[in-house]
């Protein structure tokens, strides 16, 4: 367990403070509880005389200074540029150096996150994490995501669907990715599919937006999003794009109907499908 979240931390250095205020030398202590004698120190000039509190609280091991951190005048010049121009970090950055402060944009960035000068963007839309569910059966939980091929100019957008249970997969190369596409491919992998989808998992990118969400509610099925920076929650789907990317777009009829899987007891997604 680590250091800072063991619950039992802060009533052990006071039950061992107690052993020292009882006429313990220090060094027992710390060979009884199984700690160094420097620990034993600490604790014992960190216990309050007040002998009704019985927990020594954790501090954080986080150091208080930094040989290269910002001086105080900075810290301040850069606050008083926030409140001065009202805008995000790049342009306070610039008008910093501008004025001949130097100091990174990083810094910049960190100082106004260490003073809660930093606002969540109207435009962004923030998503409340539902449980997830267990894919007991087929459809319970399905992921989709894309596959981004080719230049700017000629890029190839092709959606995977892969349901949870089954392992069933779906795949459909588009022109175009948006909001509309995605639930154009979602509606395409449903008509084909021998059962129905109940959740669709998707990232954050713009193509699974409200507009996407709104048509996975006219469907009656629930739109939930995976974490940010989380790709693991994703992970079915994730693998999927791998292998698709290797293989050619015949692949999806032999791994639905021919490709044992080793996680499904060397069975088809077709075979755990019929067999609900």
């Amino acid at each position: 367990m680590a250091y800072q979240s063991n619950p039992f931390a802060p009533k052990a250095r006071m039950d061992a403070v107690k052993l020292v205020r009882a006429g313990w030398s220090m060094r027992k202590v710390a060979r009884y509880v199984g700690c160094s004698h420097s620990a034993v120190v600490k604790w014992t000039s960190r216990a309050p005389e007040d002998r009704r509190i019985r927990t020594i609280p954790t501090f954080s091991s986080r150091p208080y200074h930094h040989p290269h951190e910002l001086s105080t005048e900075l810290v301040k010049t850069i606050i008083a540029y926030r409140e001065k121009y009202r805008r995000c970090a790049e342009v306070l950055h610039w008008h910093l150096l501008k004025d001949g402060h130097v100091v990174s944009l990083s810094s910049v960035k960190r100082t106004l996150k260490r003073n809660h000068l930093t606002y969540p963007s109207p435009w962004k839309k923030w998503h409340h994490y539902t449980p997830r569910p267990l894919p007991e059966i087929p459809g319970k939980l399905v992921e989709i995501d894309t596959i981004v091929d080719g230049a700017v100019t000629d890029r190839l957008y092709i959606y995977t669907i892969v349901d949870v249970c089954s392992r069933w997969a779906y795949a459909e190369p588009v022109v175009h990715s948006g909001a509309g596409s995605s639930a154009c491919a979602l509606t395409h992998a449903q008509e084909i599919s021998p059962f129905a989808f109940q959740t669709i998992q998707s990232d954050h990118g713009s193509e699974f937006s409200r507009y996407f969400t709104k048509k996975c509610t006219e469907w009656q099925m629930e739109h939930r999003h995976s974490r940010i920076r989380t790709p693991t929650d994703n992970a079915h789907v994730e693998r999927f794009n791998r292998t698709i990317q290797k293989e050619i777009a015949e692949y999806i009829h032999y791994y639905n109907y021919e490709r044992p899987h080793m996680s499904l007891g060397m069975r088809t997604p077709m075979e755990v499908v019929t067999s609900y």
